[in-house]
């Protein structure tokens, strides 16, 4: 999908997405002292939204005009600066943050790694990196989620990259309810090295 396609997406409904924090965000961020942030593939923001109301400052990128505007205008007195930028090519300030997070950015294997790379780079030694995506397993025992096996996550291919640049704290396929019946995710956090 391009960004014209996620434009009208966006503009199809008041919120694509809920106004709530991803559960595993939450889990896996909850404890960590505030510092600087970068959401990489933000989407309508809920995620950099819940960081800065704990006291992170937040850099939201999305490639969506629309989903950039809704961060703004939600972001009101909030320490967030959102941006339309394309992650696929956008190379962020290396080890300037505390927290680089991706959340549900589904690229095929090559841009996915060239991405997580780019992230891992952009973590301070000391900083998190957290990845939460649909899992490859949720097309055949989950639900929801890009159908394509091709832009899905699993824990190896995020270690494969990370390995390198971090240490893994967590890294599991997670099951989320959704409605009545569950969601499979990857969900790896790395503390870099």
């Amino acid at each position: 999908m391009d960004a014209g396609a996620w434009d009208e997406r966006y503009r199809s409904a008041e919120r694509v997405w809920s106004v709530e924090p991803n559960v595993w965000v939450v889990r896996e961020l909850a404890g960590l002292e505030p510092g600087r942030a970068l959401d990489l593939a933000a989407g309508e923001g809920r995620n950099a939204l819940w960081l800065a109301d704990r006291g992170w400052r937040v850099d939201a990128l999305d490639f969506s005009p629309v989903a950039v505007g809704r961060i703004k205008d939600a972001a009101a007195g909030r320490a967030v600066k959102a941006a339309v930028a394309d992650v696929t090519r956008y190379e962020p300030e290396q080890g300037a943050y505390d927290l680089v997070l991706l959340s549900y950015l589904h690229l095929p294997r090559p841009e996915a790694e060239k991405v997580l790379q780019s992230a891992a780079r952009a973590a301070r030694p000391g900083g998190t990196l957290l990845l939460v995506g649909h899992d490859a397993d949720n097309l055949e025992h989950g639900t929801g989620g890009p159908q394509d096996p091709g832009v899905l996550t699993s824990v190896e291919s995020v270690r494969a990259v990370w390995d390198q640049w971090a240490d893994i704290v967590v890294a599991e396929v997670a099951q989320r309810p959704v409605d009545t019946a569950v969601a499979l995710d990857t969900v790896v956090r790395a503390v870099r090295r």
